[in-house]
């Protein structure tokens, strides 16, 4: 079992930045792939950003896509996402999730196998 641990949530300005990271427990963390998602106020769930096992390969929904950098540190067992130039808009709880048996990265929430508990991200205009 793989539990995942968000923080740097908080509150942000429009035109700002704030950086959100995921610790994960165990030895396995660079077999995972790993992505974030996120949940705004009465919408679904929306597909943020993805990364493959060793960082190579990255994803981003369009909506984030030059505003956002996910990374990760396979020696810390450690995913982030660097969000900047925040809209109100990007205002979520915000969710890491992880895919384990050495899957691709992918946007579909449902091939992730671990997800942490989330942290809120609000942005003010």
């Amino acid at each position: 079992q793989v539990q995942l641990v968000e923080s740097g949530g908080g509150l942000g300005q429009a035109g700002g930045s704030l950086t959100v990271s995921c610790a994960a427990s165990g030895r396995m963390f660079d077999t995972y792939a790993m992505a974030w998602f996120r949940r705004a106020p009465g919408k679904e769930r929306e597909f943020v950003a993805a990364i493959s096992r060793t960082g190579s390969s990255i994803y981003y929904a369009d909506s984030v896509k030059g505003r956002f950098a996910i990374s990760r540190d396979n020696a810390k067992n450690t995913v982030y996402v660097q969000m900047n130039t925040l809209r109100p808009e990007d205002t979520a709880v915000y969710y890491c999730a992880a895919r384990s048996g050495y899957g691709r990265f992918s946007p579909a929430g449902e091939d992730y196998d671990y997800w942490g508990q989330g942290t809120q991200v609000t942005v003010s205009s």
